[in-house]
């Protein structure tokens, strides 16, 4: 049986007929100290294979390094500095994954990993790779989507509402103190209550600006209220976001996070590829959008508990830029968030340059660990450096001299056993990617953009009857008035009438919905907002993002 065919049918090719696991190859071979090591690798279920061992300055390839495939749910960690490889390492996982039939979720930050979609290209340096550490290459394409926030970029848009994006992720993108992002969730409940969908910035806008004018101020009088000065805050603040060409990634349809769940028809996991090329200059909009797509699946999932695989494993780029400047009580929603989403299924992948860019509590929760080099040219680096050795389990090797020596494509890893213990560390040799090292070209990208099934869904942005257009057209109405029937009934008339004119509007709008937008993105956005068309509070999760189900 060849290598592949012993992945594709979920086994190691390293039990014996005791049903013990061994080390591949000719372990007796191997000096004591890593044999123990390989020992810890061995498993007897479906794994990821990483590389091979390096000890003493030599590879190793009879000591194959690997994770266990249920222990992808448990979060991880790839760590290192510029140009060590960090890319490469998330697409050969993401590669082995989407072979297993697990989907994955992937950030492209430089660009370059659209080339998953298509078969790498044979080389001199990738046979050589090949034949280092004993894998058998082959140059294979992965089924993939492309997707761009806000639709600017190369790939399907990716937009949410403000209601769904919620108050605390917002007050995050628009740098709000914690006083003014309490009055940002006082405007949001107040919003909810009143049927004041908020779809895009405008609608936000449209409702500060209410509730600081003579008709509206007293609207939030006993629940605190909104000071002048603080909307004036938040009004100048989505101003100078949407100046920034920002206004594009709020609105509908909304993306329906499900779709990153997909397998394609052969059974393979696709691969999402997130292009964040338009928000280059705004880090922090990109990692709090990802944390959106990641408390919308943690809310919206079932829970599984420990499955024999992931439903998804998602790779979260440039993640210090989350943390950055983050309140104590939004690190507390990352880290609930991040213990809770394993069982429902889902794996957290952080990647950033060093373990000390995450928080202590999280990165307690990242039991699998992919180290590549560090530098240590400033007093600064030299701590970092210490403080990245300290995280890691006691080892046989020197990790301060082995972290600032390792190669581009080389790294030190530690993951969990199948019985969820740590594995010994081990520097190792990763295997290269089977898939293009590279980009694909543009015209190609756009080709298979617009021939995605979801193309035809999310592509075209569409401005329907929000808070806005209410608020404007409410001829000196509030927003009660403008819900409710009046005209001299009595208590018991109007909740009939009430409840009677409700039901035709329920039903003139699902006759219209039937008729003009089945099969269309905006089916699923219009069908998430009946609840607060008919005046009902939303429910919202750890980071008030909205929690009405799809």
């Amino acid at each position: 049986m060849s290598e592949r065919e012993s992945r594709a049918k979920g086994g190691s090719g390293t039990v014996s007929s005791t049903g013990a696991p061994e080390v591949r190859g000719s372990a007796a071979a191997l000096p004591q100290e890593a044999l123990e090591i390989a020992a810890g690798y061995a498993f007897g279920g479906p794994a990821l294979d990483l590389g091979a061992l390096l000890w003493d300055g030599r590879c190793l390839p009879d000591a194959q390094v690997r994770v266990p495939l249920p222990m992808l749910n448990r979060h991880g960690l790839v760590a290192g500095a510029t140009g060590t490889g960090k890319t490469k390492t998330l697409q050969l996982i993401a590669e082995q994954l989407s072979a297993q039939g697990v989907p994955v979720f992937l950030a492209d930050i430089k660009g370059d990993l659209s080339g998953v979609a298509a078969p790498g290209q044979p080389n001199d340096k990738v046979r050589s790779r090949a034949a280092e550490v004993h894998q058998e290459w082959t140059a294979t394409g992965f089924p993939a989507e492309f997707y761009a926030l806000g639709g600017i970029g190369h790939g399907i848009p990716v937009r949410a509402t403000v209601t769904s994006f919620g108050p605390v992720l917002l007050a995050k993108v628009l740098r709000l103190n914690q006083t003014q992002e309490q009055s940002l969730g006082l405007i949001f409940q107040y919003a909810d209550t009143k049927g004041l969908e908020l779809v895009d910035l405008k609608d936000l806008r449209a409702v500060v600006a209410f509730l600081t004018s003579d008709e509206g101020k007293g609207e939030l009088r006993n629940i605190g209220g909104l000071s002048t000065a603080t909307a004036g805050v938040i009004l100048r603040s989505l101003t100078a976001f949407e100046a920034q060409g920002m206004a594009d990634f709020f609105g509908e349809p909304e993306f329906d996070t499900s779709e990153l769940l997909r397998t394609a028809p052969e059974g393979r996991g696709v691969v999402s590829v997130l292009e964040p090329a338009a928000v280059q200059d705004r880090p922090q909009l990109f990692s709090t959008f990802l944390m959106w797509l990641l408390a919308d699946l943690f809310h919206d999932l079932p829970e599984v508990g420990d499955a024999d695989r992931p439903k998804l494993v998602f790779f979260f780029d440039e993640a210090h830029l989350l943390f950055d400047d983050a309140s104590k009580a939004f690190l507390d929603s990352i880290t609930q968030t991040v213990r809770l989403i394993r069982s429902k299924g889902v794996g957290v992948f952080f990647v950033t340059q060093t373990p000390k860019d995450v928080p202590a509590d999280v990165l307690g929760q990242l039991g699998n660990r992919i180290q590549h080099a560090l530098r240590a040219f400033t007093p600064d680096d030299q701590k970092a450096l210490k403080a990245t050795v300290k995280t890691f389990p006691n080892s046989a090797y020197d990790l301060e001299e082995l972290l600032t020596g390792l190669g581009t494509g080389e790294a030190v890893v530690t993951v969990l056993s199948e019985k969820g213990a740590p594995t010994p560390v081990a520097a190792t040799r990763l295997r290269a990617p089977e898939s293009l090292m590279g980009p694909v070209e543009a015209g190609a990208l756009e080709q298979a953009v617009t021939a995605s099934a979801l193309y035809g869904q999310y592509a075209q942005a569409v401005d329907r009857e929000s808070a806005y257009e209410r608020l404007q057209s409410r001829g000196g109405k509030g927003p009660d008035e403008m819900r409710e029937p009046r005209g001299g009934k009595g208590p018991d008339e109007i909740r009939e009438a009430t409840g009677a004119a409700d039901r035709r509007a329920r039903q003139k709008e699902q006759t219209s919905v039937v008729e003009q937008v089945v099969g269309s993105g905006m089916f699923k956005s219009l069908a998430r907002s009946v609840g607060t068309q008919i005046g009902r509070e939303i429910t919202r999760s750890l980071f008030g993002t909205a929690r009405r189900r799809r």
